[in-house]
C-alpha cells in the first residue's frame, strides 16, 4: 500500500498521457530448467481461488519504524502461527529483493512444515515496479527503472522455482498504474511487457503451469472508473493476465469523497460521524462491492469470464490527520471490526478471495507521524488484538501464542474507538 497523501486536483494534473514512450527493452532470459525438473505447482491455483479455500491477508513483517531493521525468521514464524491460527493460508508480499524479508519469510514457512507438517501458508508474491527516477525529485513517468524492476523479476522467477509447493501468484506491480502513486507509476505497457515475460516462463515449463500472473492496483487502473485508463493497451493486460487483482478503499473516500460516509449530507452540513458510523459501514460496504462492480464489467466487456478478485482493501484503526477527529472521522477500531468483516461477508457470498490489508502495523509506514493512518491498517497492534480479533481472542484461538514474547491481549481499545 502507498501513500495516499495527494490531493485530487494535483493528481488531476499528473494523469496525463506521459507514457507513450516507455522503455520497450526486453527482459533478460531465465535459463530453463531440465525438462526432468520442470515445476509443478500442485493443487491449481485456480483451484485454490475458487473454492473458496483461500483467506488471504497482505503481511510485512517490519515491527519498528525503519525497514533498515528486518525481522529475523524467528520472529516471521511467530506471526504465521498467529495467522494460520486465524484461520489465514495465504500471505501477499510486496517486494523480492529490495530488502532480506522476502527470503527469511519462506524460511520461516520451511520451518513451521518441518515443525509441524500440517502447516500451510501459500504467498502471493509481490514484484515491486518502479518508474525511472522514482521517489526523486523528478520521476520520469515514461520510462522505467529497467535495472532495478529486472533484479525484482528474476529474483521472483527464483522464488517461484525454489518454492513451488509455496507461491501461488505472482504480482507484477503495486499500485504501479494508478496516476495517483505520483512519485513511481509507470503505464500499463511495463506491466504488459513483465507479466507477458512470465507467462512466457510457464510456457516453456521455467515456470509451474498452476502459477498465477497479475498485477495488484486501484479499480480505476483496471479500467473500473476514469475512462483516462481504458487504452488499448490496458485491454492487452487484462487478456495477459490470468486474472484481476483489484483495490478498493472507501476508507480514503471518506475525505476524497465523502458524501456517501456523510448520510448524503453535503461536506459543510455533515452529521457527526460518530452518530452515524453503522450505517455509514454499511454505505462503505456497498461503495467498495461498487468499485468490484464496475471493474468487473469492464474486465468483462474486454474478456467475458476472466477472474478478479480483490487484492487489497481494510480500515484503520487510529488517524490524526484526514480521517481523524479533524477530518472525516473514520478511522477506529470499531468501524475497523465492522468493515473487514461486512467485507468477508459479501465477498464470500460471491465467491471472491479478498486480501485483507493487513496482518499487522507496520510504523515504518508513516515513521515522521506515529500517528497517522498508514500505520494503523494491521488486525494486530504489537502483541494487542484490535476490536477485529476480540471474539477470536475470547474463544481461545490465540491462546498461547506470542509476539515479541508477549501473550496475544486485547487491545484497550484506545486507537479513537467509537
Amino acid at each position: 500500500m502507498v501513500f495516499r497523501r495527494f490531493l485530487q486536483s494535483l493528481l488531476a494534473l499528473l494523469a496525463t498521457s506521459l507514457l507513450s514512450s516507455c522503455d520497450q527493452s526486453d527482459p533478460s532470459p531465465v535459463n530453463p530448467l531440465p525438462s526432468e525438473e520442470k515445476i509443478v505447482n500442485s493443487p491449481l491455483t485456480e483451484s485454490l481461488f475458487n473454492s473458496g479455500e483461500l483467506q488471504a491477508i497482505a503481511y510485512g513483517s517490519y515491527r519498528s519504524d525503519s525497514r533498515s531493521v528486518v525481522a529475523s525468521v524467528e520472529d516471521i514464524m511467530e506471526d504465521l502461527r498467529i495467522l494460520s491460527a486465524l484461520g489465514y493460508n495465504m500471505i501477499r508480499t510486496y517486494n523480492t529483493q529490495q530488502f532480506d524479508e522476502v527470503r527469511r519469510i519462506f524460511l520461516a514457512i520451511e520451518a513451521l512444515k518441518k515443525e509441524e507438517p500440517e502447516f500451510s501458508m501459500y504467498v502471493m508474491l509481490g514484484v515491486w515496479i518502479d518508474c525511472e527516477g522514482a521517489f526523486g525529485e523528478a520521476p520520469d513517468h515514461t520510462r522505467e527503472d529497467l535495472d532495478a524492476n529486472q533484479r525484482e523479476i528474476d529474483a521472483a522467477v527464483e522464488f517461484a522455482q525454489r518454492y513451488p509447493h509455496i507461491v501461488k501468484v505472482i504480482a507484477v506491480g503495486n499500485e504501479a498504474m494508478v496516476h495517483w502513486a505520483a512519485t513511481y507509476f509507470v503505464g500499463p505497457e511495463v506491466i504488459l511487457k513483465w507479466v507477458e515475460y512470465l507467462q512466457s516462463l510457464k510456457q516453456s515449463g521455467v515456470l509451474g503451469s498452476g502459477l498465477w500472473i497479475t498485477s495488484s492496483d486501484n479499480f480505476a487502473s483496471w479500467g473500473g472508473g476514469d475512462p483516462v485508463y481504458r487504452t488499448p493497451v490496458l485491454e492487452q493486460l487484462i487478456r495477459a493476465v490470468d486474472y484481476v487483482s483489484l483495490h478498493t478503499y472507501p476508507f480514503h473516500d471518506t475525505h476524497y469523497n465523502p458524501q456517501f460516509w456523510q448520510s448524503g449530507a453535503g461536506p459543510d452540513e455533515a452529521a457527526p460521524i460518530s452518530d452515524t458510523t453503522s450505517s455509514a459501514i454499511h454505505r462503505a460496504l456497498s461503495y467498495a462491492e461498487a468499485q468490484f462492480d464496475a471493474t468487473e464489467r469492464y474486465v468483462h466487456s474486454i474478456v467475458p469470464g476472466k477472474p478478479l478478485h480483490i487484492g487489497e482493501t481494510g480500515w484503520a484503526s487510529a488517524d490524526n490527520r484526514l480521517y481523524g477527529e479533524d477530518g472525516s472521522g473514520a478511522a477506529g477500531e470499531a468501524a475497523q471490526a465492522q468493515y473487514v468483516r461486512g467485507t468477508l461477508a459479501w465477498t464470500r457470498s460471491r465467491g471472491i478471495t479478498a486480501v485483507l490489508f493487513e496482518a499487522f502495523d507496520e510504523p515504518w509506514k508513516d515513521a515522521n507521524n506515529p500517528g497517522g493512518s498508514e500505520n494503523h491498517f494491521g488486525l494486530m497492534r504489537d502483541h494487542f488484538a484490535k476490536q477485529v480479533l476480540w471474539e477470536q481472542v475470547d474463544q481461545g484461538v490465540l491462546e498461547g501464542l506470542r509476539r515479541g514474547g508477549q501473550t496475544i491481549t486485547k487491545s484497550s481499545d484506545r486507537e479513537n474507538t467509537l
